[in-house]
């Protein structure tokens, strides 16, 4: 995952583009070894793009996302709308993959899948969310700074959670999937606002 600390001066948008890079060459990576990487060095990789892609999610639709509606208004509601659906697609095809393993026929084709909707997902907001918000008037360097703070926090959580699976692991207490930790946090979000 990314350096934190070079986006601490990042603004939004650069920031923003920065993950929107450094998934894309995770995913050229993939390309290279999927036919002669081994199955543990293809599982790592796929994981990492999981976990990139998933904490960009969370980030944009905390952060982000409402910044955007609450400036742009009517302008883009459109667009963010789609991108509300298009974020939860690819939360769908990041479960299958967390809970397949590596010798699934269709193991590589949910990676190429997955490539190609992120970079569709990532053509919108580059070609037609971010110019808008880029003339709306927002403060783009401190959700810039309010983005990497909370993607700071979430890598330092997702690192505590490997490290804690690799010791249950080791116990033989096998491994939770990041889907099945967010599943129980979800379901855990929607008991406490009910």
């Amino acid at each position: 995952m990314m350096e934190t600390t070079n986006e601490r001066g990042m603004n939004a948008l650069e920031l923003l583009k920065h993950d929107h890079d450094e998934v894309d060459a995770m995913f050229k990576q993939f390309e290279e070894i999927k036919d002669n990487g081994d199955d543990a060095e293809k599982e790592q990789l796929v994981a990492q793009i999981c976990d990139a892609l998933t904490i960009h999610a969370q980030i944009e639709e905390a952060i982000f996302y409402p910044a955007a509606r609450r400036a742009l208004q009517e302008k883009g509601q459109d667009l963010l709308d789609e991108a509300a659906v298009e974020h939860q697609t690819l939360k769908d095809i990041v479960g299958r993959l967390e809970m397949a393993p590596t010798s699934d026929p269709l193991y590589d084709a949910g990676v190429k899948v997955l490539s190609e909707y992120v970079k569709h997902h990532v053509k919108e907001e580059e070609n037609e969310l971010f110019p808008k918000v880029r003339q709306a008037n927002l403060d783009l360097q401190a959700i810039g700074q309010q983005l990497a703070d909370r993607k700071e926090q979430l890598e330092s959580q997702e690192g505590r959670s490997s490290s804690q699976e690799d010791r249950g692991m080791q116990r033989g207490q096998g491994r939770a999937s990041r889907s099945d930790r967010t599943t129980q946090q979800g379901m855990s979000r929607s008991r406490s606002t009910h």
